[in-house]
């Protein structure tokens, strides 16, 4: 099974071109995801991995019309690899995600705050996690007093 999720922002706008065709020609988006990393290992300061995608047809059209640099995105597809020569006679390895749906994974909102918070020189600057609460020992999160009211449920 070839299945891949992927939640991530856009690290610049679609690149979208059309295959030869006239009236039948095809939409092909291609983007990169910088998906954050759960975890930061010793030495590696990379806290993100980019991830390219290409969109075909109405998907591809979607991301023409609708994604842009910084947008928080949910992909569903599959690792696609493929190879070719270059101009100077080496061959070339690529892996990409072809999407079979993509998604927002936020709102408009809250999407224009934090596109503004992208940096063209340094990436993504990331607002601090917020830090769980102590463990009571059982396994289970202690849950601070009178936060109740922001449940979502009873």
């Amino acid at each position: 099974m070839n299945k891949v999720i992927l939640m991530g922002r856009l690290t610049r706008d679609p690149e979208v071109r059309y295959s030869q065709g006239g009236e039948n020609s095809l939409a092909i988006a291609r983007y990169t995801l910088a998906v954050d990393r759960r975890f930061k290992r010793n030495g590696d300061d990379q806290t993100a991995d980019f991830i390219g995608c290409v969109a075909f047809g109405r998907n591809a059209e979607f991301a023409e019309k609708y994604l842009r640099q910084g947008l928080k995105v949910v992909v569903t597809g599959r690792i696609q690899t493929g190879s070719y020569t270059n101009k100077d006679g080496q061959k070339v390895y690529t892996t990409d995600v072809v999407v079979e749906e993509q998604e927002f994974a936020e709102s408009k909102a809250t999407s224009d705050a934090n596109v503004g918070s992208f940096s063209h020189a340094g990436g993504f600057q990331q607002a601090p996690a917020p830090t769980p609460a102590a463990d009571a020992g059982d396994g289970f999160m202690n849950i601070p007093d009178g936060i109740d009211e922001e449940l979502p449920f009873n």
